[in-house]
């Protein structure tokens, strides 16, 4: 039956979906003065967190860290609704720490509801869209009830819920996360605009009473005595008020698994999608590690006001009957109640060198992809998406130079560069590991970074902004006394310094000279620091890992100018790459398809060499 459409409403920008990606997208360009809306299967589920209850993680903390300094919402809610606050990596390098939080996972929904509910400009609206095309400058989305709303820009946020199907053994059905109705027409609307679809997959393990679980058989997992927000803005540091807990798998679930392995969709071969490398299903840590004793996993709370616990690392596709004797192998398990089975979705997304450095689509002036339907994996890394594509979205509408932010500056242009240029083959997961410039884009100065771009934008308002520049004047002064501070030989500090294994003083040290050593810290000579400032633990911080890395950051700092030299150096749009001669023909494919918009961009496409790159530089120069 043809279902009448009628005129709904005219808007700047229009985002398609409500997670953590669509959250971003809709609040950056509403905040930003244009009419926005949000459209959403069901308003319930806004901000929801279908998988793990937690924020952060290695290199994850670092995006919500940047999110927070350009103006995004993710860092206040996690830091609001935190249950418990740990940085990862603190026996590593600054460069690797990491933030993460366990939160309450239906707190922060609500938070993020209530957040884009009160947003001004920002119309929030359930109903699924079905059909999304142009009409001169126009985008139309139109709703599965009729409903044609106008947009002169539009961002696809979709999760997996776009075309999203459910597998638990032999059983699978059309379905979004939790139980949602899957976005099952607007993939075909989407290849109808010619928008490259591939299909990916993730999984989530059971949810489980924690009643049922016998917690003194666990390993306890608490939370640091000295916590640390996401937001530069939040002043009270995020109260611990639950712990986790670590345990393993043994032989017992190895042959369960194996037994069954048959049943499962995966590897009978009724899933087509990828799945995520690095966060793989037991099942498929059985297969891919078979000489492995054990895995472990983590048993964490999904809030405060409810008996639901997490198992971490034990996601599974299989029969729900072999998940419940899987589960009862483990001694903490044995009486184990299953509130919600394990499930693996399957999913529609683009093939993100289909993108622009924007998140624009190629081709397709006005429309934008982000989060999961770009080929990501993980909150962090939708919202991060998120509010670049809405920042962009803006900007464009008021005619105004796009956002492109490079890897030297932040993990959230790195996230993106790899997206755009090399595509991927799986769910993308960020790690600090494919950042080449790390030591520069370390969570302690992802203000520094970025928040000077929030502002500029309009997203930092001007007393963030002077409470952020007053941080950078506080640590500079800092920096400058701890130079030029000399500490004289005591025995109580040479006791100290031998304690910690490294020479004693016979002489009077610069206090930056003693700090740079590897065994000495900022906060262990304090005592002997007589004229120290009463400085916040940020600032500390900041203060500590430039005096004590400052020769490393120099030597990295020249790496990215650099790389800025070739960043600098623009391709033009119309470039014949068939006809320079030089290029191997893999390299004239790759830079066809990928359209780089600079030397540095197409030096970071797989199948370019660095001879390509030579080739494409002296042809630039003549």
């Amino acid at each position: 039956m043809s279902i009448k459409r009628y005129n709904a409403g005219e808007y700047d920008v229009a985002v398609i979906g409500g997670g953590h990606a669509g959250i971003e997208a809709s609040l950056a360009p509403a905040r930003l003065g244009l009419k926005t809306v949000m459209f959403t299967v069901t308003l319930d589920w806004i901000g929801n967190m279908p998988c793990n209850p937690s924020i952060g993680g290695t290199a994850k903390g670092h995006l919500v860290r940047e999110i927070d300094a350009l103006g995004g919402e993710m860092g206040k809610a996690a830091d609001k609704h935190t249950l418990q606050s740990r940085m990862l990596n603190r026996g590593k390098g600054p460069a690797v720490h990491s933030l993460r939080a366990q939160v309450d996972r239906r707190a922060y929904s609500g938070y993020m509801k209530h957040v884009v509910e009160l947003q001004q400009n920002l119309d929030v609206k359930q109903c699924e869209i079905v059909d999304v095309y142009k009409d001169g400058e126009v985008w139309h989305c139109v709703s599965s009830l009729g409903a044609d709303f106008t947009a002169k820009a539009v961002i696809i946020a979709t999760g997996t819920f776009l075309g999203g199907r459910i597998y638990v053994g032999e059983v699978n059905y059309s379905s979004g996360p939790d139980g949602a109705i899957a976005a099952n027409e607007l993939s075909e609307s989407l290849k109808q605009l010619g928008v490259p679809l591939r299909r990916f997959k993730t999984g989530t393990p059971a949810r489980v009473a924690r009643d049922s679980i016998d917690f003194s058989l666990l390993e306890v997992q608490p939370g640091d005595e000295q916590t640390v927000p996401f937001s530069f803005s939040t002043e009270k540091e995020p109260e611990n008020k639950v712990v986790c807990h670590i345990s393993y798998t043994n032989d017992e679930t190895k042959r369960v698994i194996l037994e069954n392995i048959n049943r499962s969709p995966l590897y009978a071969g009724e899933i087509e999608g990828v799945g995520p490398r690095y966060c793989p299903s037991i099942e498929d840590k059985i297969m891919r590690f078979a000489d492995k004793k054990r895995h472990q996993f983590f048993i964490e709370p999904c809030g405060e006001d409810t008996e639901e616990m997490y198992l971490q690392g034990l996601s599974s596709s299989l029969p729900e009957e072999v998940q419940i004797e899987l589960y009862k192998t483990v001694d903490c398990l044995k009486n184990v109640k299953i509130m919600r089975n394990a499930y693996a979705i399957e999913y529609d997304c683009v093939d993100p060198l289909f993108l622009l450095p924007t998140l624009e689509m190629k081709g397709l002036s006005g429309l934008y992809g982000a989060g999961q339907f770009n080929g990501s994996s993980g909150y962090e890394e939708a919202a991060a998406q998120g509010l670049i594509a809405g920042i962009n979205a803006a900007l464009k509408i008021k005619g105004e130079e796009p956002l492109v932010l490079s890897r030297s500056s932040s993990y959230i242009g790195t996230l993106i560069d790899d997206l755009v240029t090399k595509g991927c083959m799986d769910p993308y997961r960020m790690m600090t590991s494919r950042s080449e410039y790390r030591l520069l884009l370390r969570q302690d100065n992802a203000d520094e970074r970025l928040m000077p771009i929030g502002h500029k934008i309009g997203l930092i308002d001007d007393e963030t902004y002077e409470k952020f520049r007053e941080r950078c004047n506080l640590k500079e002064k800092e920096i400058e006394r701890v130079k030029s501070t000399f500490l004289a030989p005591s025995l109580l500090l040479n006791e100290i310094l031998e304690a910690r294994g490294t020479a004693p003083m016979t002489t009077g040290m610069r206090l930056s000279d003693l700090i740079k050593r590897p065994q000495l810290d900022y906060e262990i000579l304090a005592p002997f620091d007589k004229e120290r400032p009463n400085l916040s633990f940020s600032v500390k911080e900041k203060v500590e890992v430039e005096i004590k890395y400052e020769g490393y950051i120099s030597r990295q700092q020249a790496q990215v100018n650099e790389m800025l030299r070739l960043e600098s150096k623009v391709i033009p749009e119309d470039i014949d790459y068939d006809s320079i001669k030089g290029l191997r023909l893999e390299a004239i494919e790759k830079l066809k398809k990928v359209k780089p918009e600079n030397i540095g961009q197409a030096s970071r496409i797989s199948g370019v060499s660095p001879a390509d790159v030579s080739v494409l530089l002296i042809y630039l120069a003549k």
